[in-house]
């Protein structure tokens, strides 16, 4: 029997993280939060001074990243780059703006690629980002792309960030929401989009216990077969 693959895409805050990250725990499967890849790349670009979108500086940044996932006791996933835990850090407004811009280069897309498959070939996985379903797991078993409200996502990630401790207006996380929806969707190299075969989940008018039990009612009756 194969490995399960379960692609969840979708925009910023639209809570793809909780949701997947909630689903595996239920479903006991490994959760893959690829958009932390993306982050931890953008910070390591920030912390070294170029510009988001030097492609010919970042492409040489690269070979200096070492990427590692781990699991806390929790099940949560840790992001380690380079030793370091940037769990925390890589949910900043700035650090999100640069895994917007990075995201777009090819050779760092291609630079992720291998560690994100492989994930899906050694484990039962839900996997969650913007390309899963059209690029990195287009033979996914199930896909699903969530949606929200621009303004319900942004009020969702201000939230977030505050819990965190992290300073920032609602202003400027919506903006920051509004300008990488633009750069996601407009992007020449896989651009977020949902594939032809992705089953839509709404959750705009849902809170989370209910955005939750939709999304594992998609998966109970696509994958766990009676």
């Amino acid at each position: 029997m194969g490995r399960v693959a379960i692609a969840l895409d979708g925009p910023a805050g639209a809570g793809k993280s909780t949701l997947a990250k909630g689903a595996a725990k239920r479903f006991r499967y490994i959760y893959v939060d690829t958009g932390a890849l993306y982050r931890c790349v953008g910070l390591f670009v920030l912390r070294n001074g170029v510009k988001s979108k030097d492609e010919a500086e970042i492409l040489q940044l690269l070979p200096k990243i070492n990427l590692e996932m781990r699991y806390d006791t929790n099940g949560n996933q840790r992001m380690i780059l380079n030793n370091e835990d940037v769990t925390d850090e890589i949910r900043t407004p700035d650090a999100s703006i640069y895994a917007s811009d990075v995201s777009a280069i090819s050779g760092v897309r291609a630079f992720l690629l291998s560690m994100q498959r492989e994930m899906a070939e050694k484990y039962d996985v839900i996997m969650d980002g913007r390309d899963i379903g059209t690029v990195v797991l287009p033979n996914a078993g199930l896909k699903v792309f969530l949606v929200a409200d621009a303004e319900i996502r942004a009020k969702r990630r201000h939230k977030e960030l505050l819990e965190r401790g992290v300073d920032v207006t609602f202003e400027d996380v919506f903006q920051d929401m509004i300008l990488r929806d633009k750069n996601d969707s407009e992007r020449e190299v896989a651009p977020l989009k949902p594939s032809e075969d992705a089953i839509t989940l709404d959750t705009t008018i849902l809170n989370l216990e209910q955005s939750l039990d939709a999304f594992c009612r998609i998966i109970t009756e696509r994958i766990i077969l009676p």
